[in-house]
């Protein structure tokens, strides 16, 4: 019986809904929108709680506004001024820099800083970029060198560009933005370094924007004169669901008559608050009766069922229609409840007799309907009990992309099929295991904090235990995006066809969760990145030997990706990050995101530039045409990381060093390569590296690196090409011990000489704190 009830209180809740779907009605002038004594406006910016100016008129720091007595705006702590807060959308719009680049310089930029807890809206807003041959970069993180987004403008001269109002890459490109976005790291620069005059090729600019706000114009090309744009920022309060936070009623802010809402999406902490049907008001406030969420006087606002026709009555959150004789209650059009005539034109009048016998029909009728109605009702509501676990699945499974998944897995195998030309052999998927939701949720500690190895632009990588004791690494993405979902269909599709002992090792995945998950053999000692650049205290420094070896074994990976594999494979985001290292300190390549599978019958494909930001082929950048020869130049970048043991990009260093490709091969042309060596090789490896053998290697891998860095793809070796001058590289290190014999190596000149050449560099180097660096701003903005 207690399922019957609850099952006619829900059939009734929505009828009433359906027929008095009466829409929000906005907070108007005349209502409290602050606390009481506070400061409502700030020239003509309504300041609505949560937000206020002066102590005690805000929920907290967050949402702190100061406004001089002679502004016409509103800021926010960090500077920006404030032009519009909407309660309802939990919106605020504010302005941004724009970063601007002019011939001459080498490239511009500015980083806000953390905008409080709120988040950069990615419905609402745009990246662009404005110039000719101009590339415009956006971070994802809160430094330039982790993943990001951009576009590139191409064309050599102002007439050049469309002057339809389209922003088609021709002076003119855009991109979108991901959710979640705190922080705006912007970079703009000029592909070719071109120093044109400015009225042939003027500034060139990167900006954050509200889509609708801009309209693009060739005229801007002359002159783009705004210092600063309007951007849309989403706003909550406290940092819980609305599930978790109800259960704490004292840090509960939804006033009486509201309903919590949790952003679409998940893309940030916290929840908002509305009014809920039939009242308004600010549900932020927590009396009724100073601000709150009120009752709205639908008699008044609607002007339905008053006059001759009959009566409203007002009741709190909606109301009540007493219709006069020869009317009846009826739902309008607008699905609002009105009476209405009972006789048409020409019709007998109604008799009580009559009157009587439809009341009974109606009664009885409606009697049977309701019982049919329950039986359906019931029928259904046990069949999809039944069904629900097992749909939920599937539907997860299709929005994570199971089928294309298939899809592609299908159309891989008949390919390699195809190229094997093996008739009547038995399909198989490399894919090893399907993993359940619950499974990994197991493993992981329910996706505990201190199992977290890593963070990257498109997700979070934990480590779990099975149930087995296999230790694992469990990649899941961060939020629910349909653009994310296809880089791990992509990610699994591509692994599927590789099999190499430096390849990171897919053993599953799992579709049928929120978000896309997938399993990997678990790697113990890190990444390259974190033992070249962010090496403890008392922790070992990787030797010249394993530093030899590595760049052997990643370059013999990218050689059977682009070359052995059953589908050549372009990897696109080769970097230190990337390359994970075992306990032997045996390379294994990972991440493969945002690789593409390369068609034998085309020489390059077309793509947006995806990658990390000094890392990119200029060559690919300028054109987005991606060809194997784009992974080289990445791997030449990956060997210079190796040999100086220095970040690929740095602000401490000169303007026209900081990206280290520039660095390493101004240094080259100035024969100061000993110069820039890993300070920690040279001091705990010497007596290798001095020796005329590790000087002799330490020159070829350099002039290696310096040819995979050519400009031009074309001229750049093949990673076969590259294998072979390693390997032949590694030859003479096993042909030669290292152990240096004083009376006969220390007798050699060019041992001496490069003996000495490495102590002078040790000594150099030993004094780099002397070097002035350069600290952030408390606001994160560097010049432009």
């Amino acid at each position: 019986m207690a399922l019957l009830r609850n099952f006619v209180k829900f059939q009734c809740f929505l009828l009433l809904w359906m027929y008095l779907g009466l829409s929000e009605i906005p907070i108007t002038d005349s209502q409290v929108i602050s606390k009481r004594g506070c400061q409502d406006h700030c020239g003509d910016v309504s300041i609505p709680y949560p937000f206020g100016i002066g102590p005690g008129c805000f929920m907290d720091g967050y949402f702190e506004i100061l406004c001089d007595e002679n502004s016409t705006k509103p800021v926010n702590p960090p500077g920006f001024n404030i032009s519009n807060i909407s309660i309802p959308d939990g919106e605020m719009t504010t302005e941004v820099y724009v970063a601007r680049y002019c011939p001459g310089m080498e490239f511009a930029g500015f980083s806000t800083g953390k905008f409080g807890k709120f988040t950069f809206s990615d419905t609402k807003n745009k990246f662009f970029g404005l110039g000719c041959n101009t590339w415009a970069y956006l971070g994802l993180e809160d430094n330039y060198a982790s993943s990001g987004t951009g576009c590139v403008s191409a064309c050599n001269k102002i007439e050049d560009a469309s002057n339809d109002g389209s922003c088609d890459g021709v002076g003119c490109c855009q991109a979108s933005v991901r959710g979640g976005l705190q922080i705006l790291n912007l970079r703009v620069g000029r592909m070719f370094n071109n120093k044109s005059s400015p009225t042939v090729n003027p500034c060139s600019y990167a900006f954050l924007i509200e889509e609708r706000s801009f309209h693009y114009s060739s005229s801007y090309l002359k002159d783009f004169k705004n210092k600063s744009v309007p951007v849309v920022v989403d706003w909550t309060v406290g940092n819980e669901t609305c599930h978790e936070a109800q259960k704490n009623s004292a840090n509960y802010v939804c006033g009486p008559n509201t309903d919590c809402i949790d952003p679409a999406g998940n893309r940030t902490r916290g929840y908002r608050c509305n009014c809920r049907w039939g009242y308004t008001g600010n549900p932020y406030l927590n009396s009724t009766t100073a601000g709150g969420c009120q009752d709205i006087n639908e008699c008044n606002k609607l002007l339905v069922c008053s006059g001759d026709k009959g009566k409203c009555g007002n009741t709190e959150g909606s109301y009540n229609c007493s219709c006069n004789k020869g009317y009846t209650s009826k739902v309008r059009d607008d699905n609002f409840t009105d009476c209405f005539p009972i006789n048409l034109p020409g019709s007998p009048p109604i008799t009580p007799r009559d009157n009587l016998n439809k009341i009974v029909i109606g009664a009885c009728l409606g009697l049977f309907l309701l019982l049919v109605s329950l039986v359906i009702g019931l029928w259904i509501y046990w069949g999809y009990k039944k069904r629900k676990h097992m749909e939920i699945r599937e539907e997860f499974f299709k929005k994570n992309g199971g089928l294309i998944l298939n899809q592609l897995l299908d159309e891989r195998e008949e390919d390699i099929e195809a190229s094997r030309n093996v008739k009547g052999e038995k399909k198989h998927r490399s894919i090893a295991k399907i993993y359940t939701e619950n499974e990994l949720r197991k493993a992981t500690n329910n996706y505990h904090e201190s199992q977290i190895l890593g963070r990257g632009g498109f997700g979070t990588v934990y480590k779990g235990t099975l149930s087995n004791g296999e230790v694992v690494a469990i990649k899941k993405t961060k939020i629910v995006d349909m653009s994310q979902n296809e880089q791990f269909i992509n990610e699994i599709a591509v692994l599927s066809q590789i099999n190499h002992k430096n390849v990171v090792h897919l053993l599953g995945c799992c579709l049928e969760s929120e978000v896309p998950l997938l399993v990997y053999e678990y790697i113990a000692n890190g990444t390259l990145h974190q033992h070249l650049h962010e090496r403890r205290e008392g922790s070992a420094t990787l030797s010249w030997e394993n530093r030899l070896r590595i760049a052997s074994e990643v370059a013999g990976s990218l050689a059977y990706l682009h070359s052995e594999a059953s589908i050549s494979i372009i990897h696109r985001d080769i970097k230190s990050g990337n390359v994970l290292l075992d306990d032997d300190y045996k390379a294994k390549v990972a991440d493969f995101g945002g690789s593409r599978l390369n068609p034998t019958d085309e020489a390059q494909l077309s793509t947006v530039v995806q990658g990390t930001f000094g890392y990119l082929d200029p060559e690919y950048m300028q054109s987005s045409q991606l060809t194997d020869k784009s992974d080289v130049y990445s791997f030449g970048v990956l060997l210079v990381e190796l040999l100086t043991g220095k970040a690929v990009f740095s602000p401490h260093r000169h303007e026209e060093d900081r990206n280290l490709a520039s660095y390493f091969l101004s240094s080259m042309k100035t024969n100061r390569l000993f110069a820039i060596l890993d300070e920690s090789l040279v001091q705990n490896d010497i007596e290798r590296v001095s020796s005329v053998h590790g000087h002799q290697q330490i020159q070829e891998m350099a002039e290696l690196a310096q040819k995979c860095l050519r400009m031009k793809g074309e001229n750049r070796p093949s990673m076969k090409e590259v294998v072979m001058v390693l390997h032949g590289i590694t030859r003479v290190s096993s042909n030669h011990p290292w152990v240096l014999d004083d009376n006969e190596d220390m007798r050699n000149t060019a041992s001496k000489e490069a003996h000495m050449l490495l102590l002078e560099s040790a000594e150099l180097l030993s004094y780099t704190d002397s070097i002035p660096t350069i600290s952030d701003s408390s606001k994160g903005i560097s010049a432009r």
